[in-house]
């Protein structure tokens, strides 16, 4: 707060000072005080105060200097924490400029694109009939009972050749591994 007072010129001759500078000097503690009770950010403070700076300069010619300060100091308080409120509601806040990448590394993408690549080898080794129910059941999200209406089989049957073709895809999976297919 010491930084924005009035600093005074240690020159031989003094320096003739506004009256408006003085009045804020006189004021400053009240303007911090006014500005943390109406809920400012404390470490926008400082930058409110000087827009509140700003204001009374600028109509400092139009004002009562016969009437109290202090009122018009809070009504511009109000009115500068109510515009940096909606102001700050607008703002849409961006991540840091070096902030990490939330991607997947680039090992971990060539480790799915071989993983995928073992997979789809695999199931190409699973019978048709098999193949389509896992298809449908575990990359497509469907319930096996649409399956079952779907193919013009039973849910028994549905349920048999989902467990089969888990069974097959697993071993073809494992016989991929261990014959030097990319893992």
């Amino acid at each position: 707060m010491a930084y924005l007072r009035l600093v005074r010129s240690a020159q031989a001759e003094p320096v003739p000072v506004d009256a408006c500078l003085q009045a804020f000097d006189r004021e400053l503690d009240y303007v911090f005080a006014t500005l943390r009770r109406l809920g400012a950010p404390h470490g926008d403070i400082e930058d409110l105060a000087h827009d509140l700076f700003v204001v009374l300069q600028r109509n400092w010619a139009t004002l009562d200097t016969e009437r109290p300060l202090r009122p018009y100091l809070f009504g511009i308080a109000f009115r500068i924490v109510c515009a940096h409120r909606r102001r700050r509601l607008r703002e849409v806040p961006h991540p840091a400029a070096d902030s990490e990448d939330s991607g997947p590394s680039p090992e971990r993408t060539v480790q799915a694109r071989e993983a995928a690549s073992v997979l789809w080898a695999a199931l190409e080794r699973v019978p048709l009939t098999r193949r389509a129910v896992i298809i449908m059941h575990d990359l497509d999200g469907i319930p096996i009972s649409e399956i079952a209406k779907q193919l013009s089989i039973t849910r028994f049957g549905a349920y048999a050749r989902l467990h089969k073709g888990h069974k097959e895809l697993a071993a073809a999976v494992r016989r991929q591994q261990r014959h030097g297919a990319p893992r």
